[in-house]
């Protein structure tokens, strides 16, 4: 971290001004200022810009200084600071401290977040049955959910995303308001009263559409992989097409369809154990599959792994991940719902998109491009802004090497231990 500026005098009030740069925004950065300053009670501001975080903090100088030595000890989980430059001023006599609104002016230079994985707090809420979210596939907060695949601009505020034509319920609006609420300002916060829906589509009269009259899509796509059918799922960041990774027909016509011969496909399960009987899974590789990121992670393949050998003809190893979204969760949790007698919860969860094509992100192009392969059709209505693959990682002497930076890595830059001229990866 950098610091600038001049020594604190022995005024016994004094204001801070910091700029911040790095990973701070969509991470709960600002109600986590808010709440350390407010416990220190400290007076002033904290604002979003295009360039980063910007904070005034003014009280008693001892306690501005002990503000400042929290504050990059106890960042978010999910925050990256990249600089910290500090600035003694004047004080001005602020009455309280405040959460200001985005500003839009400036050079943008702020980071854009990737998208994380489901938090546990989230996944609590959507497994228990007396919850207002209880089985909703969109939820989310400051700590999870889609960031890069749904911003349209920076600052990352609610109108600059995809989400801005879901406008929030008053619970939801309640939670976004409150800096003591991990959803302050979570810009994709939703719930089933307000947010985005599912739906099914199928084909009726020689034309794809949706399926009328079907309550329970996610109860209709578990229906139709243990049928053997091939579902396009749209998911964070575009479509996968999923198969049951133990139907060899199944995957077989996959193949046939997408065309792709031999390339292995990547595997969903639905937690460690089940991971586990497919694969052998070491310690650092649990702690990748697990991790926010959710990355494919290369592991040796078991002998006796139940999947088809078609899911990777020929080859010592499986890619697998674990579920990254609610909509993942509850999938997986509805086919096992449907085979309690099967020893595996696992499916093939390969790009939707035709060998070497960009992958499908909305739902009519993915009937066009898609719908010679897939049997059923698995969307919402969350706009999608840009692709986004999943990462691919493996284990190399004990340590998380990536093959495939994407999701959950991407859009952050890759630092270098030196200084370098910009440099552009294609």
């Amino acid at each position: 971290m950098s610091a600038s500026n001049d020594a604190p005098s022995t005024d016994p009030t004094r204001r801070l001004r910091l700029e911040i740069h790095g990973a701070v925004q969509g991470v709960g950065f600002r109600p986590f200022v808010y709440r350390l300053a407010t416990e220190l009670a400290l007076a002033g501001w904290v604002i979003n810009n295009s360039q980063g975080v910007f904070i005034e903090v003014e009280g008693p100088e001892q306690r501005v200084q002990r503000f400042l030595e929290r504050l990059p000890l106890e960042t978010p989980p999910r925050a990256i600071v990249h600089s910290l430059d500090k600035k003694w001023l004047e004080p001005v006599s602020y009455v309280r401290f405040e959460i200001r609104h985005s500003e839009e002016a400036g050079q943008k230079t702020a980071l854009v977040l990737p998208d994380v994985a489901t938090c546990p707090d989230c996944l609590a809420e959507v497994l228990d049955p007396t919850d207002r979210r209880h089985g909703y596939p969109f939820t989310n907060c400051t700590n999870c959910g889609p960031r890069f695949s749904i911003i349209q601009a920076l600052p990352y505020d609610r109108p600059n995303t995809t989400m801005r034509r879901f406008v929030m319920c008053p619970a939801c609006q309640a939670e976004y308001d409150d800096p003591r609420d991990r959803r302050f300002h979570a810009q994709p916060n939703a719930c089933p009263v307000c947010g985005p829906r599912l739906g099914v589509l199928g084909v009726g009269r020689g034309a794809w559409g949706l399926v009328a009259g079907e309550t329970d899509p996610i109860r209709a796509a578990a229906d139709a992989l243990l049928a053997g059918q091939i579902v396009a799922v749209k998911g964070l960041g575009g479509f996968h097409l999923m198969v049951d990774a133990g139907n060899k027909a199944a995957i077989e016509r996959l193949r046939e369809r997408k065309p792709r011969r031999d390339k292995p496909f990547a595997l969903i399960v639905r937690d460690l154990d089940a991971a586990r009987r497919l694969c052998v899974v070491s310690a650092e590789a649990e702690a990748l599959l697990t991790a926010a990121e959710a990355p494919i992670v290369l592991l040796p393949r078991r002998d006796d792994a139940p999947v088809a050998d078609a899911v990777a003809p020929g080859n010592s190893t499986l890619g697998v991940m674990l579920p990254y979204t609610p909509l993942h969760h509850l999938l997986l949790d509805a086919v096992a719902g449907l085979r309690p007698s099967h020893n595996i919860d696992a499916l093939v969860a390969t790009s939707g998109n035709l060998s070497d094509e960009p992958i499908c992100t909305d739902e009519h192009e993915a009937v066009a491009r898609l719908g010679h392969i897939a049997d059923l059709f698995l969307v919402h209505d969350r706009p999608i802004e840009r692709h986004v693959d999943d990462s691919v990682a493996w284990i190399v002497d004990g340590e998380a090497r990536l093959l495939r930076r994407a999701r959950g890595f991407a859009p952050l830059p890759v630092l270098l231990r030196e200084p370098a001229p910009v440099i552009l990866a294609v």
